[in-house]
């Protein structure tokens, strides 16, 4: 009976050591969000650098699903720290406004690639830059943000 009830403890201290992020809290939401965002966006990056077979329907699509994540995030930054698994330093909270700024800066250039992506056939010329420009918003806000 003893040994029942500790190798149920240690099962039950094993299960809270795990830690993981519930998928239902705003940091799990976020998360998830951002690895969509990530996933999107490395395929558009890939198809312009020939990692995969460019598919220029496929490039439309992505471009306006990476504009419709874009928007997505945001909303599950509370006010304050809600999490200290997250991955963002306490300056996303101190300082709010520039935060938010850069956050519609990025829906600004994945709304310029989605422009960019109106009138097939598609030119790399002005598909590179808006790659890149939405791949400099992201990059500009980690390094301000995100604590690696």
């Amino acid at each position: 009976m003893m040994l029942k009830k500790l190798l149920l403890v240690c099962a039950c201290m094993a299960l809270a050591a795990c830690g993981g992020v519930d998928p239902n809290s705003p940091l799990g939401k976020r998360q998830a969000l951002f690895k969509e965002m990530l996933k999107v966006s490395e395929d558009l990056g890939g198809m312009l650098r020939g990692r995969i077979p460019y598919d220029e329907a496929g490039f439309i699509t992505g471009a306006a699903e990476l504009d419709r994540l874009s928007r997505e995030p945001w909303q599950h930054f509370p006010q304050v720290r809600d999490d200290e698994r997250s991955k963002a330093n306490p300056e996303v909270w101190e300082r709010q406004g520039q935060f938010q700024k850069m956050a519609r800066d990025l829906e600004q250039t994945t709304a310029a690639l989605v422009q960019a992506t109106s009138a097939p056939p598609l030119r790399r010329s002005e598909l590179e830059p808006a790659v890149q420009a939405v791949e400099d918003s992201c990059e500009a806000c980690h390094k301000a943000f995100r604590a690696y």
